[in-house]
C-alpha cells in the first residue's frame, strides 16, 4: 500500500522562521514563519514535487520512517489519488491506452486523470485504480 505522507525537518532560520526539507523528495525546499506555516507551505511544495515528479514519468519513493525532530506532511489528497493511481499504472506495466480499453473511455480521458493539474472526478479516478487490480482507501487518523 503506497501511504502518502513524508517525513519534513523544519529547521529555524537565522532571520526567523523556518527552513522546510524533505530528505526522500529533496526537490522539497520551502519556508514559513510559524510551525503551522511552515508545514502548510511543505504540503503545498509536496504537491508541486509529486507534480512534477508524475509530469516528467520519474518514481514517487515511499516515504521513510519518522526521526526525531521531524513532521509528516501529505500533499492534497488530489494529489495523493493521482499519485497512486499513477504508481498502481506503472507497476501494472501495461499502458495508458490499455487503461483506456479497460475503462471504455479514450487515452485522453486517461491522459488527463494523470495530470496533476486537471481536476478529476473521485469516482472516475477510483474506477481507473480498481482497473488496476487496486483500492483507494482513506483513512482518518
Amino acid at each position: 500500500m503506497n501511504r502518502f505522507e513524508y517525513p519534513v525537518l523544519l529547521t529555524p532560520d537565522q532571520d526567523g522562521g523556518f527552513v522546510v526539507t524533505s530528505r526522500d523528495l529533496p526537490e522539497v525546499i520551502t519556508q514559513g514563519e510559524t510551525i503551522e506555516n511552515a508545514l502548510f507551505e511543505a504540503a503545498d511544495a509536496l504537491d508541486e514535487a509529486f507534480a512534477a515528479r508524475i509530469d516528467d514519468g520519474l518514481a514517487i519513493p515511499p516515504p521513510s520512517p519518522l526521526q526525531a525532530g521531524e513532521y509528516w506532511v501529505g500533499p492534497p489528497v488530489e494529489t495523493a489519488i493521482k499519485a497512486g493511481l499513477y504508481l498502481a499504472l506503472r507497476e501494472s506495466r501495461i499502458s495508458k491506452s490499455e487503461l483506456a480499453r479497460r475503462l471504455g473511455v479514450n487515452e485522453k480521458t486517461v491522459r488527463r486523470m494523470l495530470d496533476p493539474h486537471y481536476v478529476s472526478k473521485l469516482p472516475r479516478m477510483v474506477e481507473a485504480i480498481q482497473a488496476l487490480g487496486k483500492r483507494l482507501v482513506i483513512a482518518v487518523e
